[in-house]
């Protein structure tokens, strides 16, 4: 007898799409860009705290919504209009990373170069560059869904 997969209920194909990948993408480096600034002493520059902010925040709703695509949710309450909120999380994700990662690459002026502080500080601002990037990505795919699924509409209300 061969025993189910207790996983069934996930969906695998959400993992190979442009928008699962982007989804790990932001997880990944998300992950690394608070790990790298709270592995450091943030409490001397407030600056950081806003960025550790951000990039926590984000990777919450990241994770959050990595499980809701991988779970089959949206299927299972279209009710609740998906596209227009991813659209918009990852708009709002975009911009605050963007800003988070101009203020973390800001205080790298704050470390001694060669020192444990910089360096981590200096990869965590080129992560947050690429966190922010593929938030970008996730909000131009959102936003080309959103698009197709409004075209319809539009012309058949002319």
């Amino acid at each position: 007898m061969v025993p189910q997969n207790t996983f069934s209920t996930f969906h695998q194909p959400v993992i190979m799409s442009p928008k699962g990948l982007l989804l790990i993408t932001q997880i990944l480096f998300g992950l690394l860009v608070w790990l790298l600034v709270g592995g450091t002493d943030i409490l001397h520059v407030p600056a950081l705290c806003w960025v550790m902010f951000v990039a926590v925040s984000c990777w919450i709703l990241s994770l959050s919504f990595f499980i809701i695509f991988l779970s089959e949710i949206p299927i299972r309450a279209p009710h609740i209009p998906w596209t227009v909120l991813s659209l918009c999380v990852n708009a709002a994700a975009a911009c605050l990373y963007l800003m988070a990662a101009v203020v973390n690459t800001a205080t790298v002026n704050e470390a001694t170069r060669g020192r444990h502080n910089y360096k981590c500080w200096t990869a965590s601002s080129c992560f947050a560059f690429l966190t922010a990037l593929s938030y970008v990505g996730s909000s131009c795919l959102s936003f080309r869904e959103w698009r197709h699924i409004r075209a319809p509409s539009a012309v058949s209300s002319v």
